[in-house]
């Protein structure tokens, strides 16, 4: 019984799915070959597997040699046409296996045989495939030949490895590409297949086959093929996922909500039950990897602010960073346990910086848990920089009470900043000018500045004196109605923007990091946590 994979094999360059760069060019070469009689004799598709390369090979071969050719269309009933169906059965189609024939006798053998002119049709072509696997002994003896060839040879050269062809054959063959396959063009074949077939598709079942394809589209029918044995000729989602070793998507979207909400608990039972369904790890691995990165693309096309991108991002880059531990354990299941609860409590932990401006707000820290029993002292460990909280009921940030125009003073008193940190003020200003309308060119000036005071009504920036040039815009439009309102809009009550530029190389360029160890309220927080200094970063 004919596969569908050979059953579905392109006869014309208009039947090849996906590489229309590759199928203009030839047919391009085929009309010039017509009016002028002329046509390059040595080619080289390269690509991966189940792409095209050997069937558009064939697909050329039956073109230059049609009786009506040659022409980006065969007839199709000429002896030259049927004779190149079976490639096997035809004198003047010669197809050879490099990697079984890759001696330089080989070659050899091939170059005598070249000279010998065509038994039936116009052309006698060769087609090389797996040609990187010729030894280079065999490429030299191939040079030549492949250089000057006889007038009545046509050679196509095939490779998944271009990389290990010489450049010195690369550059005496024309080179096609034939790219991987999208997914969406995979699933359309496979439809206009299973009409064709008159099996019937559930749902998503042809999506999921073209994404196990990768690329590939002789790999898809080959699934194709196996998932519709399984399912007594239909297509069966379930069927797929068994037969694919995929994890359902209900238990993949229940993982990524466990983790939304930090379920832990609800982790460890969903991985007790890919162990009772015996799931492969990887595969799983992968498909939660994927539903997360749907997921960042659906927050980044919702335009969500940049707390709630970063939190999924980070969550994200933990689990691809385990993916390599994942492969290279004897313990798969612990290594995945590990990578969800850690990526579940993430978003849990306080920032450092919210630590020190509480403690500097409050005067004090936060009561301390009950002191261990005496023993050893404890390990110091390192103070946490991680996410902000999950998704949900949030309490308000403070703000500061507005001051009604009518009781206003003379002079106002001195308030204090809306935003409780100078870091979370720079963040505020660069969200505030990035959502205005033609002033997203300046979101950037606030995280450059060295130091950023809001002083009712008056916000102060001061820069390093080596940014000065770069901040020429930002100086120019400090006063404008623009900009005064937009800043507005997280500042209530501002009314001027001053900005100071340091000497440069001056001493008053201090380094953030050095304000932040001179910070009394962030020394009293290492004292009493036990803590060290390991790193400080700046993110955002």
């Amino acid at each position: 019984m004919t596969t569908l994979a050979l059953k579905y094999r392109p006869r014309l360059l208009s039947d090849l799915v996906g590489q229309e760069g590759s199928v203009k060019a030839l047919a391009n070469a085929l009309k010039r070959a017509k009016e002028s009689g002329r046509i390059h004799q040595a080619y080289l598709f390269a690509g991966v597997r189940g792409t095209g390369k050997t069937s558009t090979a064939r697909i050329l071969a039956r073109a230059l040699n049609c009786a009506e050719g040659p022409t980006a269309t065969p007839c199709g009933v000429c002896d030259p046409c049927r004779a190149a169906e079976q490639p096997d059965s035809s004198l003047d189609i010669v197809e050879i296996d490099a990697a079984s024939r890759a001696s330089v006798a080989d070659a050899r053998a091939l170059r005598e045989q070249v000279q010998t002119r065509p038994a039936f049709c116009r052309y006698r072509v060769y087609i090389i495939d797996e040609v990187h696997m010729l030894s280079t002994e065999a490429f030299n003896a191939l040079l030549k030949v492949i250089e000057e060839p006889p007038p009545h040879a046509i050679f196509v050269l095939a490779t998944t490895e271009l990389q290990d062809v010489p450049d010195t054959i690369k550059s005496r063959v024309q080179i096609f590409p034939f790219r991987l396959i999208p997914v969406g063009l995979i699933e359309s074949r496979l439809k206009h297949v299973c009409e064709q077939e008159g099996v019937e598709a559930e749902g998503g079942s042809l999506r999921l086959v073209a994404e196990a394809g990768q690329g590939s589209m002789r790999d898809a029918l080959t699934i194709l093929d196996r998932v519709i044995a399984a399912g007594d000729g239909k297509v069966l989602e379930e069927a797929v996922r068994e037969q694919l070793g995929i994890v359902s998507a209900h238990l993949v979207q229940g993982v990524m909500s466990a983790l939304a909400i930090g379920d832990s608990a609800a982790l460890m039972e969903a991985c007790r039950e890919l162990t009772d369904q015996g799931a492969d790890w990887a595969t799983f691995w992968r498909e939660l990897v994927l539903a997360f990165r749907d997921r960042l693309e659906q927050e980044a096309r919702a335009q969500r602010g940049p707390q709630e991108m970063l939190r999924w991002a980070r969550m994200l880059n933990l689990l691809l960073s385990r993916e390599r531990d994942l492969r290279d354990s004897s313990l798969p299941r612990v290594v995945v346990e590990l990578a969800l609860v850690t990526a579940a409590q993430l978003p849990h932990l306080a920032p450092l910086d919210a630590l020190v401006s509480g403690a500097a707000s409050a005067g004090a820290l936060p009561p301390r848990p009950p002191s261990p029993p005496a023993g050893p002292p404890p390990v110091p460990h390192r103070a946490p920089q991680v996410a902000p909280a999950p998704e949900g009921p949030r309490r308000p940030a403070p703000a500061a009470a507005p001051v009604p125009a009518s009781s206003a003073p003379a002079a106002r008193p001195a308030i204090r900043p809306v935003p409780a940190s100078p870091d979370q003020l720079r963040t505020a200003c660069s969200e505030a000018l990035r959502q205005a309308p033609g002033l997203r060119a300046l979101a950037t000036a606030p995280q450059m500045a060295a130091d950023l005071r809001w002083e009712p009504p008056v916000l102060r920036f001061r820069f390093p004196g080596n940014v000065r040039h770069t901040l020429q815009d930002f100086e120019r439009e400090k006063a404008s109605p623009h900009l005064l309102e937009a800043l507005g809009g997280v500042l209530p009550g501002l009314k001027a923007v001053e900005i100071s530029f340091d000497e440069q190389g001056g001493a008053a360029a201090e380094k953030p990091e050095d304000r932040l160890r001179r910070e009394p309220a962030f020394q009293e927080l290492l004292r009493l946590s036990g803590g060290e200094v390991l790193e400080i970063r700046r993110e955002g």
